[in-house]
């Protein structure tokens, strides 16, 4: 339920907020009587207020106030105005996301780094989901008689790749089979359609050992299932804010980051397509209560191509970031729409 704030409130909200995220020293009535036009009396009673119903909270230390997650919350969502990006950000940007890539998820990655460049937060970002993704092409290649390379594109220009052991000797007309097995029958089909049509495939059709089709199968599997690569950038850049002068809460944040999984699940629970914010309790995990993240969700049609975010404490310049993410958005979504169609993979004997 959205609170009803009259127009001076949310006018003084607002500044509260806004010169927190610009100093992060608390706000004192005094701080805004040149701003507001109003008298320091006015503005106090008007903080109590605001304090009463949790948009603003006292620290311990200090006579001033600082905004809440709730005040947060509510800035977000009635508050915030657009940052206009300056001709040299957006010219960077596009400089950045026009570099000659060689697939969309290079494109992620340049796009994470400019991001924190531009911020200077903490980016994150995970690779894309490829299991809606349409195989475009596969290739076995026998390295050694006991090793063969396994190579997937898809129809976005995502490959995956893996180099396959054995135990005993694989022959050329085994890999052979394997490739028209998949050319007949994987190829043109998005993976999650494929599921154990895998193991089906190879084992009626390919004349080898149980142990051979095993790995085959286990091996494509973690391709098809392969979980998505967490790249970071400018985790330096976090410990030159105020905050992180605070050893635990420091340490809270490198924890974090090192935790894959926790930083997967954040990014994945955006809409697609959207930009999305979290603040502290509402990522529903105690390790973050004191961050917030700000994430979206890029899409070539209807190819996930991957998601990024910010991380940072919940004193975050919401305006600039939100600002900076939706231009990177808009130039993703023309640079992979320029990207020529991906050739298929011309794998070589090593």
């Amino acid at each position: 339920m959205v609170e009803n704030l009259d127009n001076r409130k949310k006018r003084i909200l607002q500044a509260i907020i806004e010169e927190y995220i610009d100093t992060a020293e608390p706000v004192s009535s005094g701080n805004l009587v040149k701003e507001l036009n109003c008298s320091s009396a006015t503005i106090r009673n008007e903080m109590a207020e605001l304090e009463k119903v949790g948009f603003i909270e006292k620290p311990y230390t200090s006579a001033g106030r600082i905004p809440s997650q709730k005040g947060y919350r509510y800035y977000i969502d009635e508050l915030l105005r657009d940052d206009k990006l300056t001709k040299k950000e957006m010219q960077y940007i596009k400089n950045k996301l026009e570099t000659t890539v060689n697939d969309l998820e290079d494109l992620t990655k340049i796009a994470t780094t400019t991001l924190s460049e531009l911020t200077h937060y903490t980016t994150i970002a995970i690779g894309p989901k490829i299991e809606k993704h349409t195989i475009l092409d596969v290739k076995f290649v026998l390295l050694g008689s006991r090793v063969m390379m396994a190579i997937i594109l898809t129809d976005s220009g995502i490959i995956r790749e893996a180099i396959i052991k054995f135990d005993e000797d694989v022959t050329e007309e085994q890999i052979k089979n394997l490739n028209t097995i998949f050319a007949n029958h994987m190829v043109g089909k998005p993976i999650e359609e494929i599921g154990g049509n895998v193991e089906e495939f190879i084992s009626t059709q390919m004349n080898s050992s149980i142990a051979v089709i095993k790995k085959i199968i286990e091996e494509i599997d973690k391709l098809f299932k392969e979980s998505e690569e967490v790249y970071l950038e400018g985790t330096n850049k976090s410990f030159d804010l105020p905050e992180f002068q605070k050893a635990d809460l420091a340490k809270n944040f490198m924890n974090v980051l090192d935790a894959k999984d926790l930083v997967s699940e954040v990014l994945n629970t955006g809409i697609a397509e959207d930009i999305n914010v979290y603040i502290g309790n509402e990522l529903h995990d105690e390790k973050l209560k004191d961050f917030s993240v700000v994430t979206f969700n890029h899409l070539l049609g209807d190819k996930d191509i991957g998601t990024i975010g910010i991380i940072g404490p919940t004193r975050m310049d919401y305006s600039k970031v939100i600002s900076i993410m939706k231009y990177i958005s808009k130039k993703i979504k023309e640079v992979g729409k320029k990207t020529r169609k991906p050739q298929k993979p011309k794998a070589r004997r090593k």
